[in-house]
């Protein structure tokens, strides 16, 4: 049964900053509801209640210590009102898609002034009657409920509450209002008499839904006690035998026994009640519950962790990224290194051996790496590179006795035709650079004259040859 908590109400309160004593609107739509409480004493300021699509079945007043109160706080005396009921403020009240079957107990709510019980299960049209008292009253909703399947529901309705404008979102005219209070004693007297009929039909259904829910107990029972004096076998290894082999089986036919249950349960025709609608909200709880009893079962079985083969060859094994430091424990080895996060190993296989006392381990700040420093328990001569320099060494000496009787210096060449260097000089090439502003800004040419003639006369005054 899910209730309503403190923690519940300041989480739909985000709007207000999750602050609920001047709280004036909430929504705990699709909650799955059956019990409210303390709403009248955190949001006595509320204007707008949403309870659409619970599991409310009705509005009870008093709370009596052999009656299950669905309105009342557990632990209060019998004399204590429900909650909605003292909400003075209420203009608001959305309570569609329940299991209320009678209006009652709403006249504490002085200025209401919108009710919605759409696709309940009324079927006492006159508990309409207790409406009077709300004088704010304007708009009511009583489409889906058994009541407006009655002859004469709409001029009923009209004629008892005076201070309606409109009935299942159709305005209520003046004529309409006359005509419904001229037939009134005849259309109540018809509103009566089916009421019975629908009352009697009610209790049928109520024997019906009580017979089944005992049925399915004993069936149940039965299934139990088949369970639990199932004959298993005596010996242990047997009794090993048997369960290595049954694993596999077992699963499978639970598997096919759940989905033959569910197939028969959403098949089966039900007539559309308040205990029907009950009991499909029950089953899928109890299938929900079952799966996750199952998934966490799954995670308690998984093996252990292999580290270490039989052989004794370490493995590496990976975790997950992003991790505070306080989860980490780092133990370092001569061959290798394991990281316990959480009580999950990440393991390294290092390739040469190391020195675990003088290794540490440091985690960066800014990036979260973890560095582990671990120096190498002793250095790996290369015997090739020591040959290499011995031969490169002889060879020069020998150089440099061949160039000494020469009495000639030996110099590098290189084949030109086997190695061509780029020129980089001539990559880019100059270009002449001109500004394109004013004429007077740019740059003057200069021109090289070459004296070719003798007889030639520098004038300044007539302009260049282009």
């Amino acid at each position: 049964m899910v209730r309503i908590t403190e923690d519940l109400v300041r989480r739909r309160a985000e709007h207000n900053n999750c602050e609920i004593f001047s709280l004036e609107e909430i929504s705990l739509h699709q909650q799955e509801i059956e019990k409210l409480e303390y709403l009248d004493k955190w949001c006595r300021d509320l204007k707008i209640l949403y309870l659409q699509n619970n599991l409310i079945p009705k509005i009870e007043r008093k709370c009596s210590p052999l009656t299950v109160n669905l309105l009342t706080p557990i632990g209060h005396g019998e004399n204590n009102t429900e909650n909605v009921s003292k909400l003075k403020k209420l203009e608001y009240l959305n309570v569609a898609l329940n299991n209320i079957e009678r209006i009652e107990n709403l006249e504490g709510c002085e200025e209401l002034k919108k009710l919605d019980l759409t696709a309940n299960f009324i079927g006492e049209l006159s508990s309409v009657e207790s409406l009077k008292h709300n004088i704010h009253l304007k708009e009511l909703f009583l489409t889906g409920n058994p009541c407006t399947e009655f002859e004469g529901y709409r001029q009923f309705v009209v004629a008892t509450l005076h201070q309606l404008q409109y009935l299942d979102s159709k305005e209520i005219e003046r004529s309409e209002r006359i005509k419904a209070l001229q037939d009134y004693p005849e259309v109540k007297q018809k509103i009566r008499e089916q009421e019975q009929v629908y009352l009697l039909k009610r209790a049928r259904e109520k024997e019906e839904a009580e017979r089944r829910m005992q049925e399915k107990k004993d069936k149940k029972q039965k299934q139990m006690e088949s369970k639990l004096g199932f004959d298993s076998p005596d010996s242990p290894q047997e009794r090993e035998n048997h369960q290595a082999e049954g694993d596999g089986e077992q699963e499978t036919c639970r598997t096919v026994e759940d989905d033959e249950e569910d197939r028969r349960f959403w098949e089966e025709p039900t007539p559309y009640t308040p205990e029907s609608r009950l009991e499909t909200h029950r089953y899928i709880e109890e299938k929900r519950r079952a799966k996750d009893n199952t998934r966490e079962s799954k995670k308690s079985e998984k093996p252990p962790w292999t580290l270490v083969t039989a052989e004794g060859k370490v493995l590496n094994v990976n975790v997950p990224k992003y991790l505070d430091t306080s989860l980490l424990d780092v133990d370092v080895q001569p061959t290798y290194i394991r990281v316990l996060v959480k009580g999950k190993p990440f393991q390294f296989v290092l390739p040469e051996e190391v020195k675990p006392d003088s290794s540490s381990a440091k985690r960066s700040q800014t990036t979260g790496h973890l560095a582990v420093t671990m120096p190498k328990a002793k250095e790996i001569t290369l015997a090739k590179q020591k040959v290499s320099a011995s031969v490169k060494h002889s060879d020069c000496d020998t150089l440099q006795k061949n160039a000494r009787r020469s009495g000639k210096v030996e110099k590098l060449e290189v084949d030109p035709s086997k190695y061509s260097f780029p020129d980089v000089t001539k990559i880019i090439q100059e270009k002449e650079r001109t500004g394109q502003g004013p004429i007077k800004l740019q740059p003057e040419k200069i021109t090289e004259v070459k004296k070719s003639c003798v007889d030639f006369e520098n004038d300044e005054d007539v302009p260049p040859l282009i």
